[in-house]
């Protein structure tokens, strides 16, 4: 029935069904297929996982993200990474890097970065003389770092489907997502320098840098405050995210004094929307789940990847493959909640450490969010800077060389997600 299901899914890929619709179509059917389940029974198990409190978080993380980003906090928060880095060359460039690291502390959320960063920084960098497809491309890759730095969606999703700590996956992925922040902005730098991208003319003296950076404060405080909630346990993960609705609404409302009626109805907009998106594809997935468990298939790969590689090494190197190549074809969500099970699996036969996995699974899975053929932020920065696709995909092989780098390095060198 698992191959009956993957079959089915895969025609409706084809077909261009949304992800969401294709799983419940494809688990639905095998599931009634495999015996004795009733139609009313997988409608049942379809909606168990979205009764669960700690996916709560997701909702009013979103909220939040979208309450601060849609005021004039960006236009702070981008005044910031200017005065740290605009005047360096390849600055412009180096700005949609600092930007994005900081912007992932607010959103959690890839495509709404690579949306709203995109829409200011990309024409920016072509008024100055930047090649727009550099531009895109930057903003692309640089977008995926809020699939690790807290609030992260993807691993918020993982910790449902590993029943792992959300805080000790937030902790483990800061380092990783510094490390792509840092290599992002070499690679902006050298550009810049080979390529003469032009100087943006600034006379920043420290005095404007410390005004820069108590106007984004509020912004750059954010990622810390999750973090520190979590991990002295005064809150959970959930409480953490509604605290964190709260905050955007004083933010915006007492220190940038930009809320309205409109913004609060957009945001909620925007968030029923995503929450609906991510939602169907939870709902669905335990679908998938309940086919893979009665047909064994996460401890029947398991077991064929000890008996054949046999090294921990070598599976690894077999699951970021995998993990590389369904990033370039899923979303991340479905990508996170399919290969989840399997992957834990193996994991827990091999000694790999759940949370360095979902690092592991976060890195990988982001890549494809910058990857043809259906990179969603490489497409939404396509889509911005009106650059052909092609011409981005030439731009993006340094970040294709830095991302790899580094999930090569959580992957066999674990101090750098568990510490």
């Amino acid at each position: 029935m698992t191959l009956l299901m993957m079959a089915i899914f895969g025609v409706l890929l084809v077909l261009a069904l949304p992800v969401g619709y294709a799983l419940t179509i494809s688990s639905g059917v095998a599931a009634i297929t495999i015996g004795d389940m009733p139609a009313e029974a997988a409608i049942v198990k379809i909606f168990q996982p979205t009764q669960s409190f700690p996916l709560l978080a997701i909702p009013f993380f979103v909220l939040s993200g979208n309450l601060m980003m849609g005021g004039i906090l960006g236009s702070k928060l981008i005044n910031f990474a200017t005065s740290l880095v605009g005047r360096f060359p390849g600055g412009l460039a180096q700005v949609t890097v600092v930007g994005s690291t900081i912007f992932g502390g607010v959103s959690g959320s890839a495509v709404a970065e690579a949306s709203a960063l995109g829409s200011m920084l990309i024409p920016w960098q072509k008024r100055e003389g930047y090649p727009p497809a550099f531009g895109a491309a930057t903003t692309a890759a640089a977008s995926v770092i809020a699939g690790l730095i807290p609030p992260s969606i993807p691993l918020i999703l993982y910790a449902a489907v590993s029943n792992e700590s959300i805080a000790s996956l937030f902790l483990a992925g800061i380092v990783p997502g510094l490390l792509l922040c840092t290599g992002f902005m070499l690679i902006c730098y050298f550009s810049g320098r080979l390529r003469k991208f032009p100087l943006l003319a600034q006379n920043i003296t420290f005095r404007d840098i410390m005004k820069a950076t108590v106007s984004a404060l509020p912004a750059l405080a954010m990622p810390a405050f999750i973090v520190i909630l979590l991990r002295a346990g005064i809150a959970t993960p959930t409480e953490v995210s509604v605290i964190a609705v709260a905050y955007g609404i004083i933010v915006s409302s007492l220190i940038y004094r930009d809320l309205s009626m409109k913004r609060i109805y957009d945001a909620l907009v925007h968030t029923a929307i995503t929450t609906g998106v991510v939602m169907l594809v939870i709902a669905a997935s335990n679908l998938v789940g309940y086919v893979l468990t009665v047909e064994a298939v996460p401890n029947a790969v398991a077991n064929w990847a000890l008996d054949v590689l046999k090294t921990p090494a070598l599976i690894i190197l077999m699951m970021n493959l995998i993990m590389l190549v369904v990033g370039m074809f899923l979303d991340l969500p479905a990508a996170i909640l399919l290969l989840g099970p399997t992957f834990i699996a193996i994991g827990k036969a091999i000694g790999l450490d759940p949370i360095q996995l979902g690092i592991m699974m976060a890195v990988n899975l982001s890549i494809g969010l910058f990857s043809p053929p259906v990179g969603t932020t490489l497409f939404v920065s396509a889509a911005i800077s009106r650059e052909p696709v092609g011409a981005i995909v030439r731009e993006l092989w340094p970040y294709y060389a830095v991302a790899l780098s580094v999930l090569v390095a959580i992957s066999y060198f674990p101090k750098f997600t568990l510490y």
